[in-house]
C-alpha cells in the first residue's frame, strides 16, 4: 500500500532537482504522475526511471507560462488518467542581480517562471478539482476525499535574500496565494499548502565557479557561509523537500491547509 495509491498528480518543473525527486517519490507511493518540464531530455529521463521502477508516469512539455500551456497540461492529465487529485507547483528559476542592476527583463522572467506558471497551472487545475468536488457534494453530501495543491516557495521569500529581489518577491507571492486559496477552496476539501526549502543542493545552489550555466549557481564563498549558518550542519537534498510535498499531498495532512512548511535544517526559525 502506498500513501498515494489511486491518486493522479502533476508535478511542474519535474525534470531536475526537487521536482524530479518529488515525481519519483510520488510514483513510488502509488500515484500516476504527469512529469511536466519545458526541457525534454531530463523530463524524459525521469519518466523512464519511474516506469523502469514499475511506476506510472506521463510526459508533459507544456509551458505553463502561457495559460494555454497550463490548460493543455491539466487536460492531458485528466484525459490520460481520468482525473486530477494533486498539483505540485514546483517550476522555478533564479536570475540573481542586486536591485540597482536589476533589469525589467530579468525581473519579469523570474516572476513568470516562479509565480505566473503557478497561477496558470493552479487556475486550470482548480476548474477540474472544484467541479469534481461539487459533483460529490451534490450526490453524497461531501467531497469524497481531499484534493491537494502545493507550492514550492523558499526561505528567500520569507526573509529576503540580497541579490534575489525578483526571486524572493515571487516566492513570497506563492505564500500569499497559498493562504488565500486555502480559504477559498476549503469547502471543497481542496487543501492548499506551501513548502519553503532553505539551502538545498540543486543546480540553482551549485557553485557558480563550477557551473556550466553562467546564469545559475552562487559564488563558492557564499555557499560556504550559508553552510556554516545551518544548525544541522549540512545542505539539504531534493529528496528532503520531496518528502514534505508527499506529506502535504497525502491523507496524513487532510486537516492541514494554508500552511508553509519550512525545510531548511533549522536555518530559518519563526
Amino acid at each position: 500500500m502506498g500513501r498515494l495509491d489511486d491518486r493522479v498528480a502533476i508535478v511542474t518543473g519535474a525534470g531536475r532537482g526537487i521536482g524530479a525527486a518529488t515525481a519519483k517519490l510520488f510514483a513510488a507511493e502509488g500515484a500516476s504522475v504527469v512529469v511536466n518540464d519545458v526541457d525534454p531530455e531530463p523530463a524524459e529521463a525521469v519518466v523512464a526511471e519511474i516506469t523502469a521502477d514499475g511506476g506510472t508516469a506521463a510526459l508533459s512539455l507544456d509551458n505553463a507560462v502561457a495559460m494555454e500551456g497550463a490548460a493543455a497540461l491539466v487536460a492531458g492529465a485528466v484525459e490520460g488518467f481520468g482525473k486530477l487529485d494533486i498539483l505540485v507547483n514546483n517550476a522555478g528559476i533564479t536570475r540573481d542581480k542586486m536591485f540597482h542592476t536589476m533589469t525589467e527583463d530579468i525581473w519579469n522572467f523570474v516572476l513568470d517562471v516562479n509565480l505566473r506558471t503557478a497561477f496558470h497551472a493552479t487556475r486550470a487545475a482548480v476548474d477540474h478539482m472544484r467541479g469534481a468536488a461539487k459533483t460529490e457534494i451534490s450526490s453524497g453530501g461531501a467531497p469524497a476525499y481531499h484534493r491537494k495543491i502545493t507550492f514550492t516557495s523558499s526561505t528567500a521569500g520569507l526573509q529576503g535574500n540580497p541579490g534575489q529581489s525578483n526571486y524572493a518577491t515571487a516566492k513570497m507571492g506563492l505564500i500569499g496565494l497559498t493562504r488565500t486559496l486555502s480559504a477559498e477552496f476549503g469547502q471543497f476539501h481542496i487543501n492548499v499548502n506551501a513548502v519553503a526549502p532553505g539551502f538545498i543542493e540543486t543546480r540553482l545552489t551549485a557553485s557558480k565557479e563550477q557551473s556550466s550555466d553562467p546564469d545559475l549557481g552562487i559564488p563558492e564563498g557564499i555557499r560556504n557561509l550559508a553552510m556554516m549558518m545551518i544548525p544541522l550542519g549540512y545542505a539539504g537534498q531534493p529528496e528532503d523537500v520531496a518528502k514534505a510535498h508527499l506529506y502535504l499531498a497525502s491523507s496524513d495532512s487532510d486537516y492541514v491547509s494554508g500552511q508553509t512548511l519550512v525545510v531548511a535544517g533549522g536555518l530559518f526559525r519563526y
